[in-house]
């Protein structure tokens, strides 16, 4: 494939970007990864991030080197993208308390403590700060998404291997990306 786009994976953190980004690696796309970040028990197969990320507004020279990957973006940090390239985005959405569950376990097991907020209000926050995304991202023509739910790839990673396929231009292998999804690691269920 010569893709000519950016791929991102994006979604609140522990919304399952991770799992799709395995997903597109094993359908062909070449990740942009620098595996700081190693795997551990909350992400037995690693976190496929790239520090550089961080620090886009800064710095974005690591974009052009981008197209024909795929990389992972949280949602708050797409806004420091140059609107001058093509961005294809795949929004992992997912559940906001079990993103919740998912949050408050990694942080108890690395032992730190998270925001002193109920569970409601977290979501109420996390829910208009992605009110404010969608409206942003739908007024830009650089960026085109695919929002995905994570039960659903979980549930059926046939059908949406197929539509991911398709929203990044074919050529995927679809069976690679089925097989690169694990049931067993959707904890936190609700």
């Amino acid at each position: 494939m010569n893709l000519s786009f950016v791929t991102i994976v994006s979604g609140l953190p522990r919304s399952g970007t991770s799992m799709m980004m395995q997903m597109i690696e094993a359908g062909g796309i070449p990740v942009l990864t620098d595996h700081q970040r190693t795997r551990d028990e909350d992400n037995p197969k690693g976190y496929y991030e790239f520090e550089p990320v961080k620090k886009t507004r800064d710095d974005p020279s690591w974009v052009p080197t981008a197209r024909g990957k795929v990389v992972k973006v949280i949602y708050s940090l797409l806004y420091d993208l140059p609107l001058e390239y093509e961005y294809r985005v795949i929004f992992m959405e997912r559940n906001i308390y079990e993103v919740l569950a998912s949050q408050k376990r990694m942080l108890q097991r690395s032992g730190k403590t998270g925001a002193n907020l109920s569970d409601d209000k977290l979501a109420e926050l996390f829910k208009g700060q992605l009110n404010k995304f969608n409206h942003w991202i739908h007024n830009h023509r650089s960026f085109a998404m695919l929002p995905v739910n994570y039960s659903d790839i979980v549930t059926a990673p046939q059908l949406l291997a197929e539509k991911i396929n398709t929203f990044l231009g074919g050529g995927l292998d679809i069976q690679a990306m089925v097989r690169a999804v694990d049931p067993a690691l959707y904890r936190n269920k609700l």
